[in-house]
């Protein structure tokens, strides 16, 4: 077909199937009617295939019957594992709501994973795909299936690809509207089919044959397994592929890095960061990057809101509104009568009954000895050996004596009649558990069989050994190779399991045991009220209870079931379950030896080597009865191959023990289908319903033959989620079809009751769950008395309130109803009962929708677990499965679309989480079934380690909080005299005035200082340097400093010819350098602007930084250091920048001798004295001016905040080029005189205990550093605290260490270090933060007088409306903020709305506006564009005081009048900083802070770093770092979803998951947020994982 000549499609029709698109995606137009026109539109254009009927594209809604599949070829080859036979009822509704699906295309980015977490099994994934195979009937593939049919188009060569979605054509439709493609409407998980084509026809007869192909291959979609694929080698199992770049050209499939394939018509180059072909987002914004794209995909995927918004909201403890859901008033109601209770037949007593099974065992062990009881197998299916009757009673009297006389002394026997007991057998010695099993019963001691361990950290082995302790076990029996095969201590001892009380091992084997006395025989008694043995039964929670069941009621449960059964003697029986418990037990343990029939135990091991050896067994034994589960029926179907020696037609029972369970009915079926041609009758199929309270709840029994077969429920599930029974007819999506379990059992009284509250009886058509009141069942939980009245003295309650019986029902913990006829009908568990929104839905009905979306394609054995976590307050479902191991990325990610629409279109609820894991590591059950209490505690412990992950918060969670709307705010109206805002004093603050002028402050130049002070104390010393090895590297008196400076301006005069006034960058090293050359540029009358060298390992990032700071501060020339000079000129800086456009770039390394002529006197003091650069937090580079007014100012404010005299020693870690950080380091020591000790903060990577020996050895009392600095120290040293003490590291002098920041203090960090060095002498008051930012360098500051910095509670959930409540420690949401040192002397602050620019009122959270002689005087910027910002340095309040000049901070923050005092006496106004404005997210009308999410983020797993967030397209974006390997990167999804739904009420949109380091961090410590989130947008930042959540 690809060899057609392209035919033209014209405008017109074009424009005419974009109309048709148009009206089927707004629902104008049905399915049927599209598909109709669309075809006429269409087949004008090319000749009607051969073979090919015009009607296929109607029919493909119409579903494959079972009946039907004899239509198909039925040639397989040997490793085809076929899934024809599925027939049900099922796989046709989860077929039909995807098809339905379908129709809404939804463009769902995949998730983009780092190649090395891809596994790939597959080898052909990096070879190119061979096109020249267009032969037929070759196997191929991973199944092994052959192609045998002829494709829908001529000669075969255009194939359709079903099993892996091509997403690339559906989802570009959905970005681009409507492309030029012609394709038609996809398959059911809108998946248009499309491959590469041999012979290159160019694009457009590429894309028609797609049509075609697709056409043909309509009737396949239904059936997934129907058609077997064609030409496998052409398909491509890669990487993910790249969904969003798109090109015209590229019709065939997805070609994800690989080699071009020969005789493809046009291929695209493999997309790499930065160069990613442009394309157009939805909203037609071109972008060049994968990630946007994929962002835009998410965001058109969220624009069509799910569930229509509710109206009513409940209050969550304080005024944030969480929506509840309301009653629908159209869901369905119980309408009928109240159900009457149902009795089963008479218990016939037969009259050789025997009257306790110990009776029967020795009836039978003495009159017929040599009748087999017990044949074992091996692994080979061969017959290990048979246990007789004779044996088994011998054995167990053995077992019994020396139970009771051989262990312990005869004054002190360790067991006595009563106690309990374990028996721990593994599943292939069955025999051995039988005779421990009798033993017990004939020494009237209490069996508790439980599983063996076989580590000690197994699934839930742990709660067993709870069980065995509180039921007292002392001893534990066992077999001789199990006991061998325990985990020993190198002295050969068991070790003690974990949780597991002390146990005496005794081993059973005949050799091991003592002969009884000839005259010692066990006391036979009638079965009476005692306990018999006790069963063990795991919670939903993973706890585990111990059941008791009475002698009386083991002995009437197997009358009973030999009545129901119709047993009788000899009978053979198959058992596949397991012996130690439930239907297993009670058929092939206790009821056979009642009967005295012979059964044939069936390991699990041997199932799993060959799934068809029971029905072998059945075969050659020619047995009656087998005992099953609806997994064996399934294994046994995928392995067989036509065997021709199979009957099964002397089969009168099949027991199918799950057949309660919602997906039994559908392995029941298709056994029954597949092996009626073997002798299976159709009445043989016996499901039965059981629990390990109420043991046998009902069993169909076996009919004769040619009455009619049993009926089926169909019910709505819509119905069913609200409780409500409602009959439906098949042809409905979501309907559950339940098989009966027959009727009550006999001697049993059966009724329904409501599953919540009160023990009301249901109506006839509500489910509720089932209770019977018989002998026949388990009497307590073993030691739990309130627990055991809950569910074992149970009277159930008429509507008039009166008691249906007067004996107690017992609880089944089934849900269900009787139906016509008496029969039982199971819906589900009680255990697996998820209530989502108000409505029930249960997990084994969840797990059978998604078996059915191609389950043994997929899932690796049919493995999935579902169970429901709690997120803000509502159960979320969770679906956990393994994948086969040969799958691809693409394979899972359709696999999980697919279910994820089948559920929705079925059940009509959403999937909160999809997770698959690789095979075989959810943890176990000893069969082999899934620890589901373990997996959901690994889920949530973030320990699941899964491979694929798609979280869909966003379409399940509909309780969110209304968005917040604003409130007007206070007018002037409102303003009253004096200081009052509605009754509130007005938000302002002040710090001390600066007092009387001292001699160094007549001074207005720090310049005229300098030089004062070389004269008066030229030799005191300003400055020391230390290097790495807390040895002095250099430093400077008064005089050094001026001559240096002198020598620096002349050679500014000489050789850069530079006018006063005129800018000079220093590209200095932190160091003494850099302080000589400011104060050159000073003496020369230059303005000097300090700029961060860039790093030599990282030009290429750095460099750029550095050009631009140059460029926009206008410099003239730049000073350096001569081997930065050398850098500046490199290969490397070259290739970052372009080098020739410097200014003249000096090195002053080599100074010359002679000194300028005049040294510049500077005249106004408001001019510029320097330029401050510094890069925000949010990536905006920003300089600022400072006069010579304002500098001056600001040493002052300093000096008299932290008593600074020439007498002082300071020791500073700080980067010294901007803000505080230079202040401190070059100008304060100069303007007061005292020392400073310098410690460059790089110097402390190599030795972290740097900055504090230095502050021990120099006796420092005042010391500042960075928070990178303080977190270097918590981190490197926390160990070394006690080294450090020895080698006399003292901190006890230090006043005051103050953290530099402008940001909100880190609370967490400070008082960990406060904590950590407490042992050092450090006094915990002593540590404190200060706050600077861009308009004021620093508002305030910790200093040496006053009252220790506060710590306050603020609700976190208040602070989103921009409200402080303060709240008790350890609340819920609560958040610490600890005051930000105090207010500097001379500054003034107060706190205004930052949209109405008014005063607020004392603890109200607003904008900081700041006033000081030490304000910067302006933004220094190019451009002019200063009117943007000329707010932000002279804002005047809306009303009140609106003549005083304010500058704006840009900082959230309240200020709060303390209970303290200040040094003036006055109480002490302390100011809280809560953030920056321009970084906080608008997020649902609420104000976020992302240190607050991130702060939750990181506290959720041990392995998250470090976290930023940022929005992108209002998504919230959450990028984590891991530190661990990269198999935990998916756990982390999840978990970060739950905690920001929790604790902020928000749906993150994208998690990135990246290696440790990639979150940018500036010299601060701060995070670089808007480069991240740059560098994310551009696909720069290499992550592990990026999860898009729908």
């Amino acid at each position: 077909m690809a060899d057609r000549d392209p035919v033209p499609v014209t405008a017109e029709v074009r424009a005419r199937l974009a109309e048709l698109e148009l009206e089927l995606s707004e629902g104008d137009i049905t399915q049927k009617g599209y598909e109709k026109k669309r075809s006429k539109l269409i087949g004008a254009f090319f000749p009607q295939a051969p073979g090919m009927d015009p009607s296929m594209g109607q029919e493909r809604r119409a579903p494959v019957t079972p009946s039907s599949s004899s239509r198909y070829h039925r040639r397989r080859s040997s490793g085809s594992r076929d899934e024809r036979y599925r027939s049900d009822v099922h796989t046709e509704a989860v077929q039909a709501a995807l098809a339905k699906h379908k129709e809404r295309k939804m463009a769902v980015p995949m998730p983009s994973k780092r190649r090395s977490l891809v596994v790939q099994t597959s080898m052909d994934a990096y070879t190119p795909p061979d096109t020249s195979s267009g032969s037929e009937g070759e196997v191929q593939g991973d199944e092994g299936e052959a192609g045998e049919e002829e494709d829908g188009g001529g000669g075969g060569t255009s194939s359709s690809r079903e099993g892996n979605i091509s997403m690339e054509r559906w989802i570009n439709r959905a970005i681009h509207g409507t492309s030029s493609t012609t394709t038609t409407t996809s398959s059911t998980a809108s998946s248009s089919s499309s491959s590469t084509r041999s012979g290159g026809s160019g694009a457009a007869g590429g894309r028609l044959a797609d049509v075609l192909s697709q056409h043909a291959h309509h009737h396949h979609h239904h059936h997934p397994r129907q058609h077997h694929r064609h030409h496998r080698k052409t398909e491509n199992h890669s990487a993910p592929p790249d969904v969003t770049g798109y090109t015209n050209s590229a019709p065939e499939g997805i070609q994800v890095e690989r080699a071009p394939a020969a005789g493809t018509a046009a291929q695209r180059p493999t997309p790499k960061y930065g160069n990613a072909e442009l394309m157009e987002t939805g909203d037609g914004v071109p972008v060049s990057s994968r990630v946007s794209a994929k962002i835009q995909q998410l965001v058109n995927t969220l624009k069509r809101p799910k569930r229509p918004p509710l109206r009513e909201f409940f209050v969550d403890d304080f005024e944030e509104l969480l929506e509840v859901q309301q009653p629908d008033p159209n869901q369905p109601k119980a309408e009928g009568a109240q159900m009457a209770a149902s009795r089963g037949e008479q218990l016939g007593v037969v009259t050789n009954w025997p009257p306790s099974l110990e009776a029967a065992l020795q009836r039978w062990g003495t009159i017929s000895p040599k009748a087999p009881c017990l044949t074992t197998m091996d692994t080979n299916g061969k017959p290990l050996h048979v246990l007789t009757y004779g044996k088994l009673w011998s054995r167990s009297v053995k077992v019994a004596f020396n139970l009771l006389h051989k262990l312990g002394t005869k004054q002190e026997p360790l067991v006595r009649p009563g106690d309990r007991v374990a028996l721990v057998f593994p599943n292939n010695d069955p025999a051995a558990f039988m005779a421990s099993f009798y033993g017990c019963l004939l020494a009237e001691v209490v069996p508790v069989p439980i599983e063996v361990p076989l580590s000690r950290k197994d699934a839930g082995s742990q709660q067993i050994g709870f069980l065995l302790g509180s039921c007292g076990v002392t001893v534990a029996l066992t077999s001789d190779a199990c006991h061998k095969g325990l985990p020993k201590s190198p002295t050969g001892e068991i070790p003690q399991f974990k949780g597991w009380p002390k146990l005496l091992w005794f081993v059973t084997e005949s050799k091991h045991l003592s002969k009884p006395p000839r005259d010692w025989f066990p006391h036979i008694k009638d079965a009476n009220q005692d306990t018999a043995y006790i069963e063990y039964k795991t919670c939903k929670d993973g706890s585990v209870l111990g059941v008791t069941v009475m002698r009386i009621a083991m002995l009437t449960h197997c009358q009973a079931l030999t009545q129901s059964c119709s047993y009788t003697e000899a009978e053979t029986i198959v058992n596949v379950l397991d012996f130690k418990k439930d239907v297993g037990l009670w058929h092939a343990v206790l009821t056979s030896v009642m009967n005295m029939m012979h059964v044939l135990s069936i390991p699990y091991a041997l199932m799993k080597v060959n799934p068809l050896s029971w029905i072998q067994k059945v075969c050659q034994h020619k047995a009656k009865v087998a005992c099953v589960k609806s997994r064996d029926m399934h294994w046994s179907l995928v392995a067989h191959r036509e065997q021709r020696d199979v009957s099964l037609s002397s089969l009168r029972m099949l027991v199918v023990a799950d057949g309660s369970n919602p997906w039994s009915i559908s392995s029941c079926d298709a056994f029954l289908n597949v092996f009626q041609t073997k002798g299976l009758k159709p009445e043989v199929i016996c499901p039965c319903a059981s629990s390990p309270e109420a043991l046998t709840v009902a069993l169909r029994r076996p009919v004769e033959e040619g009455t009619t077969p049993p009926g089926r429920g169909v019910l709505s599930m819509q119905g069913l989620s609200h409780g409500v029974i409602r009959v439906d007819s098949e042809e409905k999506l979501s309907v559950l079809t339940l098989q009966d379990v027959g009727a009550v059992m006999p001697g049993g009284l059966m009724c329904v009751v409501k599953p919540e509250g009160v023990p009301q009886l249901c109506r006839t058509d509500e489910i509720g769950e089932l209770c019977v009141c018989t002998v026949a069942t388990g009497t307590s939980y073993y030691g739990l008395a309130g627990m055991t009245k809950n569910t074992f003295e149970v009277f159930p309650l008429t509507s008039g309130g009166a008691p249906v019986g007067e004996f107690p029902f017992t609880r089944t913990g089934l849900l269900g109803f009787i139906g016509p006829a008496g029969l039982i009908f199971v819906a589900g568990k009680m255990d697996g009962l998820m209530v989502v929104g108000g409505r029930q839905h249960n997990a084994d009905d969840i797990v059978a929708t998604a078996l059915a979306v191609e389950p043994m394609k997929f899932v690796y054995r049919g493995r999935i677990a579902v169970f429901s976590i709690t997120v803000l307050h509502d159960e979320r479902i969770v679906v956990v499965a393994e994948q086969r191991p040969d799958s691809t990325e693409e394979d899972s990610f359709q696999w999980m679309s697919r279910v994820l629409q089948a559920i929705d279109g079925i059940h009509q609820v959403g999937v909160y989480c999809l997770a698959l894991v690789p095979s075989n590591t959810l943890p176990k059950t000893p069969l082999g079934g899934i620890h589901l209490s373990e997996t959901k505690q690994l889920f949530l412990e973030g320990a699941l380690h899964p491979c694929n992950v798609l979280m869909c918060p966003h379409t399940c969670v509909t309780n969110l909080p209304k968005p917040r709307q604003k409130q007007p705010e206070i007018g002037p109206a409102s303003v009253m005299v004096g200081n009052l805002v509605s009754g509130k004093r007005i938000a302002q603050a002040s710090g001390r005035d600066l007092g009387q002028i001292e001699d160094n402050d007549q001074f207005l130049f720090l310049s005229e200082v300098l030089q004062w002070r070389a004269q008066t104390t030229p030799d005191h010393v300003l400055y020391t340097l230390l290097n790495s090895r807390g040895t002095i590297a250099s430093s400077l008196t008064c005089v050094q400093l001026h001559k240096r400076a002198e020598k620096i301006a002349g050679i500014l005069a000489e050789r850069g010819h530079l006018q006063d006034g005129d800018h000079v960058a220093l590209v200095y090293p932190p160091g003494i350098d850099l302080i000589v050359a400011f104060y050159g540029c000073l003496y020369a009358g230059c303005v000097p602007i300090t700029v961060r060298p860039p790093h030599p390992q990282n030009i290429a990032t750095t460099l750029p930084t550095v050009k631009m700071i140059v460029e926009v501060s206008r410099s003239v020339c730049v000073m350096t250091t001569q081997l930065i000079f050398k850098l500046l000129r490199s290969k490397e800086a070259s290739a970052a920048v372009d080098v020739r456009s410097w200014p003249p770039v000096l090195d002053t390394d080599d100074l010359p001798k002679k000194k300028p002529p005049l040294l510049y006197k500077p005249s106004n003091p408001d001019t510029l004295a320097y330029l401050d650069f510094s890069v925000s937090t949010t990536g905006m580079l920003a300089g600022v001016q400072m006069s010579h007014t304002a500098t001056s100012a600001f040493c002052r404010s300093i000096k008299l905040q932290c008593e600074l005299y020439p007498s002082r020693e300071v020791a500073i870690c700080l980067d010294p080029y901007c803000g505080l950080g230079f202040v401190l380091w070059c100008l304060c020591s100069v303007h007061s005189g005292h020392q400073s000790v310098l410690i460059p903060p790089s110097e402390l990577e190599a030795n972290p205990a740097l900055w504090l020996s230095a502050v021990s050895q120099y006796k420092v009392r005042d010391t500042f550093c960075s928070y990178s600095v303080m977190e270097l120290c918590t981190k490197g040293l926390g160990l070394q605290t006690d080294s450090l003490k020895s080698r006399g590291l003292d901190l006890s002098r230090v006043r005051t260490c103050v953290v530099v920041a402008e940001e909100r203090p880190r609370t967490a960090l400070t008082q960990s270090f406060s904590k950590l060095f407490k042992d050092l002498g450090l006094h915990p008051r002593a540590v404190s933060t200060s706050f600077g930012c861009r308009v004021n360098l620093a508002i305030c500051l910790q200093g040496t007088s006053g009252p220790d910095p506060t710590t306050v509670f603020v609700d976190m959930r208040a602070l989103r409306h921009d409200r402080v409540r303060l709240v008790e420690r350890g609340s819920p949401h609560s958040l610490p903020l600890m005051e930000s040192g105090k207010i500097l002397p001379g500054v003034r602050i107060i706190i205004a709305n930052p949209e109405t620019k008014g005063p607020m009122g004392e603890s109200h959270l607003g904008e900081i506006w700041v006033q000081s002689g030490h304000n910067a005087s302006g933004y220094f910027t190019v451009y002019g564009d200063e009117a943007l910002q000329s707010d932000h340095f002279t804002s005047r309040l809306s009303f009140g005081d609106t003549q005083t000049v304010w500058a704006r901070t840009g900082y959230l923050g309240f200020l709060r009048r303390t209970e303290l005092t200040d040094a003036s006496g006055e109480r002490h106004d302390a100011l809280y900083v809560v953030g920056a404005l321009e970084e906080a997210m608008e997020l649902r009308g609420m104000r976020y802070h992302p240190i607050d999410i991130e702060t939750s983020v990181i506290r959720t797993h041990k392995s998250i770093t470090e976290c930023a967030v940022f929005t992108w397209t209002n998504l919230l974006v959450v990028v984590v770092e891991l530190e661990g390997s990269e198999h935990e990167a998916l756990d982390l999804v999840p978990l970060v979803t739950n905690v920001v739904l929790e604790e902020h009420y928000l749906i993150v949109g994208v998690v990135v998951v990246v290696d440790i380091g990639v979150i940018p961090i500036n010299s601060r410590g701060e995070k670089q947020r808007m480069h991240l989130r740059d560098g994310f947008l551009a696909d720069q930042l290499d992550p592990i994982y990026v999860a898009y959540n729908m």
